[in-house]
């Protein structure tokens, strides 16, 4: 069997999702053309050699709609042999894509996959796809897919997390975020052109100015979701809950964000070709169910899985980068991986850095990695949530120089 190896990782920046952000202007098949560019470059390969394009989007719709993992190569002027799949599994999807294009190299089936995604959300909103379920609170009942603020509401309530704890966190997302901006640790960047030649070189989304004084400032944005039925839902699922306490506000709640990363998987005859050498090896990957009305748990119990399945410990990890879903999803984390926090998330996360979500699972491999190489260590997970309690974790191991 093949081994999983990534070549590279690279992000563009995260830009606001606003009409005012710096990426707005640029279609997700344009800002996914720079990318490829720009992996080529550093790698090698040409596209007559990329076996398949895996890309996760969560909103398949208006411009992301029509399989943009395809659409984006023929756009990038690639052969039309070079195929393409675009996937969802929500927040999760960069890992999801990342994970299938390990397999693919594994069973043989492929010699090179590009992996990742892609959310433009100052173009094509989250919900814009006007989903049955996000919409009836009835339905959404049937389906268990309930919003994922709710979801984070519940955890909150379940662990003990108080609004001073979910501002804690949100607050140290942004200085640490803020920091590792400063100081150039987000190598995985890749500027991106603009259609009027200036240049979108840094994640916007990041707010240093942050306080305590400012979050606790901030109202909680899920009383009315909970009062229309989810609340009500989530009790009779959970009898001895009582009250769900609503803590998560704009502040300690994922920023939206525009964004794409792709990933170069390949096996050892890629570098052999290619005179590329690889940063990392996947060593696992998986996704898991957890409980639907807690709606983001997936992420913690598919680390946790990980961890088990790997007979590991916290301990055994180097660096951890879990999808900081909401400010009560970090504390569950912590609290049930017994994860130092000193390990988790060390140069920020969504809360911060903003949440495109299509392409977070695949940004986070990219931020792991290149801390990983930043302090000389050797192993990590990335894990994140895929909505209605899934969630899906790799664990990889650099291969130092």
């Amino acid at each position: 069997m093949s081994k999983a190896l990534i070549y590279d990782a690279i992000r563009s920046p995260r830009g606001r999702a606003k009409d005012t952000g710096g990426l707005h202007a640029l279609t997700p098949q344009a800002l996914l053309a720079q990318l490829y560019s720009a992996l080529a470059e550093r790698t090698g390969f040409t596209p007559e050699q990329v076996g398949d394009v895996i890309l996760g989007c969560a909103t398949q719709y208006g411009e992301q709609a029509g399989n943009i993992a395809k659409s984006s190569t023929l756009y990038a002027g690639w052969p039309q042999w070079v195929p393409g799949m675009t996937i969802n599994r929500y927040c999760s999807s960069g890992i999801d894509a990342v994970a299938l294009a390990a397999l693919k190299i594994e069973a043989g089936l492929a010699s090179a996959v590009i992996a990742g995604g892609v959310e433009m959300m100052s173009r094509v909103p989250m919900l814009a796809d006007d989903a049955r379920v996000f919409k009836d609170p009835a339905f959404a009942a049937r389906c268990q897919m309930l919003m994922m603020g709710n979801g984070a509401d519940l955890i909150a309530t379940l662990y003990g997390v108080s609004r001073e704890q979910a501002d804690a966190i949100a607050l140290a997302s942004q200085q640490r975020a803020a920091r590792a901006r400063e100081a150039g640790y987000f190598r995985s960047i890749v500027p991106i052109t603009l259609p009027d030649g200036t240049r979108c070189e840094a994640d916007e989304c990041v707010r240093p100015d942050a306080s305590a004084a400012s979050l606790a400032a901030m109202q909680p944005v899920f009383v009315k979701a909970g009062a229309a039925g989810i609340d009500a839902f989530q009790q009779a699922a959970h009898p001895a809950l009582g009250e769900v306490r609503h803590i998560h506000t704009a502040g300690n709640s994922p920023a939206m964000a525009d964004g794409a990363a792709v990933v170069m998987v390949a096996g050892e005859a890629f570098g052999t070709v290619t005179g590329s050498k690889a940063r990392a090896r996947i060593v696992a990957s998986n996704t898991v169910a957890a409980d639907p009305t807690q709606v983001l748990s997936g992420c913690v119990e598919a680390a946790r899985a990980m961890l088990n399945s790997q007979k590991l410990t916290s301990a055994d990890i180097d660096l951890f980068e879990i999808h900081e879903a909401f400010a009560a999803t970090s504390v569950m984390a912590l609290q049930e991986l017994n994860i130092p926090d000193d390990k988790l998330n060390v140069n920020g996360g969504v809360i911060a850095l903003g949440h495109p979500m299509g392409a977070t699972g695949a940004m986070m491999l990219g931020t792991l990695l290149d801390e990983l190489e930043r302090r000389d260590l050797q192993r990590g997970i990335v894990s994140a949530a895929g909505a209605a309690g899934s969630g899906s974790a790799l664990l990889i191991e650099r291969i130092a120089e």
